[in-house]
């Protein structure tokens, strides 16, 4: 099978995705797939005659750890060879055409926002994952909140706020101020102190034009996969400092993560329910992660649905489905299999 995998993009989350398409790719190779890996920025300034000679290429390629910091798009505009259009780098439609299959190992506003999804399906392009609709009521924070919150999931009471508003007077301490769309804690600020609040939203500004401020709610940072439907183990993550932000996301031993996660069975069966619940009200297909946060008292709130979640050495999703007997190499495969019973229907 001929397996394209898609991979960095303009987004904040480019070097995540970067190291989880080069997990991906090296998996699936090794596993007897034809796999090529592009940057869907970037794309190939040199297309062959013959596009099998790329995905028939088995060498292993370079583990891509992610940098500490995020990345500078600015920075990378700057390194596009000429050809590429919006989102899309040269030949990435070309490469997507031949391949049997698009493995979407994208994160962030590239790919989670469901744009390319949609132009794939004018296309007639397989890929992995959600559709273009449900992609992107995922990626919107505000609008998935809506839906949850009036469906029975507990979500976080707050409001959404766009440049140039004023502060509803409303606004408690603590509260957490985060942007609409962004993924990997990127702009994320829990304020503890009203001096602090000006600040934090400005963070939040500088990456999207809607923000949400929310109230803060104390308790266990919490995960759960669902993969075709049912949920996967719990887990649960225990950052050494501070919170589950871009840095201790992804580097290795900034925090522990535990799965099973230590918590009782009556809160380990309402988050893995919950989880199928927000996978389906959603429309999610294929594969996704839901997180929550636990309160002592058994009381909890999911925080967001990822729709595309990392694939990285230190990702969630993988450990969980490891904790289910599921390998990494059968989680990649399963992924795939999935998807493409999709386009089955």
């Amino acid at each position: 099978m001929n397996i394209l995998v898609l991979a960095g993009g303009l987004s904040g989350e480019r070097n995540v995705s970067l190291s989880s398409g080069t997990m991906i790719a090296n998996t699936l190779r090794k596993a007897g797939e034809n796999v090529f890996l592009v940057d869907v920025y970037l794309g190939v300034e040199t297309l062959p005659g013959d596009l099998g000679e790329l995905f028939t290429n088995k060498s292993e390629l370079a583990v891509r750890p992610v940098d500490k910091t995020v990345p500078d798009l600015e920075a990378l505009k700057t390194q596009r060879p000429q050809g590429g259009t919006g989102d899309l780098g040269k030949g990435v439609i070309e490469l997507a055409k031949y391949a049997d299959i698009v493995y979407m190992g994208l994160h962030g506003e590239d790919g989670e926002n469901g744009r390319i999804q949609a132009l794939f399906d004018l296309l007639g392009i397989k890929y992995t994952g959600s559709g273009y609709a449900a992609s992107l009521l995922a990626m919107n924070k505000w609008v998935a909140k809506q839906i949850l919150g009036n469906n029975g999931v507990p979500v976080a009471e707050g409001f959404l706020l766009k440049k140039g508003d004023a502060m509803p007077r409303s606004a408690k301490l603590p509260c957490v101020v985060k942007p609409c769309s962004g993924g990997s804690s990127i702009g994320v600020t829990i304020v503890r102190e009203q001096e602090a609040l000006s600040a934090a939203i400005d963070e939040a500004f500088c990456h999207e034009e809607s923000i949400i401020v929310e109230e803060y709610f104390k308790g266990r940072e919490l995960s759960v996969g669902v993969l075709d439907g049912r949920a996967l183990p719990v887990i649960e993550i225990r950052p050494k400092v501070g919170f589950y932000d871009y840095s201790n996301k992804y580097q290795v031993g900034f925090a522990e993560e535990i799965c099973p996660a230590p918590i009782d069975a009556a809160a380990t069966e309402a988050l893995m329910r919950s989880a199928e619940a927000v996978y389906g009200l959603l429309g999610l297909e294929v594969y996704a992660r839901v997180d929550f946060i636990l309160a002592d008292d058994g009381r909890f709130i999911c925080l967001e649905a990822n729709t595309l979640p990392g694939m990285t050495p230190t990702s969630l999703l993988p450990q969980e489905a490891e904790a289910a007997g599921i390998s990494y190499e059968q989680l990649c495969r399963r992924i795939v299999e999935l998807s493409l019973k999709k386009f089955e229907r």
